[in-house]
């Protein structure tokens, strides 16, 4: 028992790594609320027409370079979407996430998902420059919704969250550069 606490009191004492993307620190490591390590899986803006909309980080229990691996974690996982752009609209960001999900998830699936999809796209609202949007991924309670450090609601479900991620990492991601960006952890 002491073993644990003095790495536990060794592990919390380290400095917190971090790099700088765009002018935001993205953090190398972080703790849940219910104590959970993640680690970084990778980080990168998302762009579109020349102008940066968000910066997205990828934390993971256990981290990976190939998408398979990603999605199937049954870990706990957090998208964090750290928003550059002067204001995105409730509209374009629910049309971005049906066109996501569509793009990047079988017919009948999204079918299937498709009462929780509208659940989650009613928790959006406006969001702008410096809003975050963290959507974490809890095993046996389902994805988290937080929006400008209010909790929204819950999505219940790992096949919900699996289809939010290959929104970013699918055959049809947002962005290709995003996406090797957020599977670029390297062991």
């Amino acid at each position: 028992m002491r073993f644990f606490i003095l790495c536990c009191l060794l592990l919390c004492s380290l400095p917190a790594n971090a790099k700088d993307i765009a002018g935001v620190m993205v953090q190398e490591t972080l703790q849940t609320e219910d104590g959970t390590l993640l680690q970084l899986n990778g980080a990168g803006i998302r762009s579109k027409f020349f102008f940066d909309i968000y910066i997205a980080e990828l934390y993971m229990e256990q981290p990976s370079s190939l998408v398979n691996e990603v999605i199937e974690a049954s870990g706990h996982k957090r998208m964090v979407m750290h928003f550059l752009y002067k204001e995105v609209g409730k509209e374009k960001l629910i049309e971005g996430w049906d066109e996501g999900f569509a793009d990047n998830t079988k017919t009948d699936e999204v079918a299937k998902l498709q009462d929780r999809i509208n659940t989650f796209n009613d928790m959006f609202v406006d969001v702008k420059k410096d809003d975050i949007i963290v959507l974490d991924f809890i095993p046996d309670k389902g994805t988290v919704v937080t929006i400008a450090k209010q909790e929204k609601g819950v999505v219940p479900g790992k096949d919900f969250n699996d289809a939010l991620l290959r929104i970013w990492l699918g055959d049809e991601p947002v962005s290709s550069e995003l996406k090797k960006e957020l599977l670029s952890y390297q062991k």
